[in-house]
């Protein structure tokens, strides 16, 4: 791509679950599609090794998962640039202009999918682990430990609340918290306490994730005494916040306290023409599936919003994609 300006209908900034099926919705809405990607397809799927609820998919690598995705996508005419997403600015004819690292973008509408980071725990063995034992999603991977010793790292409500989840398929389920009382409400913590799965490690942090090939233990220095000791352990979930990707909607658009957009139920912003989908919009169930319903809302009602807000057919400019389906292929 050059630095000149290029203008297309539809921009999706991120090429996780969300932003991947506005793509497709997007395009086989005939609409010109460009998705805007800084790093690797799928996001943090991409970091999973298995994927077992997904309606429809048994099982599947969370990488392939994302490829294939894309690659559906790509069939009906959506577009990739690896590029970092700088900025989007408004002009005076409500289109909005997306600056990136390999030129700007001029779109109609805009959804962005930036999702938000998990907080990790900064140790050695954490990222290596990750998807082998480390992970931030008991919904996504507390079933794999069935039977099996776990730990659970955090004290608020959402460690607590995930640490009940992994309690029904673990043997046993530390929870790990650096002080001596949870920060989690007092009804997780009443069920939490009541729960004879579940044990508690205080005043304690992790220093280290152990293993080779998956998670085997976890080295903990207690951080009152200063001691040092080993817990046996096949998995690590960790639960100590998110951190929304947030740096292109502060100040564009409206954001809850933690910094997550705020959306009506289209994935609609304060701003006309900007649509957030998936975890980056307030109150997400950070769940693939959820993810992809939110980006397939999204491009709907993009699409519904460039047909009401811009007369004329759908620009395309240099960004024309190739929409002639293959013979025999279903477009309904």
């Amino acid at each position: 791509m050059t630095n000149g300006l290029r203008s297309i209908d539809i921009a999706i900034i991120g090429a996780g679950p969300a932003g991947l099926a506005a793509a497709l919705y997007a395009a086989r809405a005939r609409r010109s599609t460009l998705v805007i990607e800084r790093k690797v397809t799928g996001g943090q799927i991409a970091l999973t090794a298995e994927v077992e609820n997904y309606p429809g998919i048994d099982s599947i690598n969370g990488y392939d998962l994302a490829a294939n995705m894309q690659a559906q996508a790509e069939k009906y005419g959506a577009q990739m640039l690896y590029a970092d997403a700088t900025a989007i600015e408004t002009t005076a004819a409500g289109t909005h202009l997306v600056r990136t690292s390999e030129g700007d973008v001029e779109a109609r509408a805009v959804i962005v999918t930036v999702g938000a980071d998990y907080n990790r725990l900064g140790v050695p063995g954490e990222d290596r682990l990750t998807g082998r034992g480390v992970s931030y999603c008991a919904t996504c991977d507390a079933a794999f430990f069935r039977d099996q010793v776990v730990a659970v790292v955090g004290g608020g409500d959402a460690a607590i609340d995930e640490g009940l989840f992994v309690a029904r398929y673990a043997s046993k389920a530390y929870v790990i918290h650096r002080r001596d009382q949870l920060r989690a409400s007092r009804i997780l913590q009443e069920r939490a306490f009541s729960e004879p799965k579940i044990g508690f490690i205080w005043n304690t942090v992790v220093d280290e994730v152990l293993g080779e090939e998956h998670v085997t233990a976890l080295r903990l220095r207690d951080v009152v005494t200063g001691q040092q000791r080993t817990l046996d352990v096949a998995a690590v979930f960790i639960f100590i916040g998110l951190t929304p990707n947030n740096a292109l909607l502060r100040g564009k658009v409206a954001l809850d306290a933690g910094g997550h957009a705020l959306v009506t139920p289209w994935m609609e912003t304060n701003v006309p023409g900007i649509f957030a989908a998936g975890d980056i919009r307030a109150d997400s169930a950070r769940q693939v599936v959820t993810s992809a319903g939110d980006g397939a809302t999204a491009a709907i009602r993009a699409d519904h919003y460039i047909s009401e807000r811009f007369a004329g057919p759908a620009r395309t400019g240099e960004w024309e994609p190739e929409m002639t389906p293959a013979a025999g292929q279903h477009t309904g």
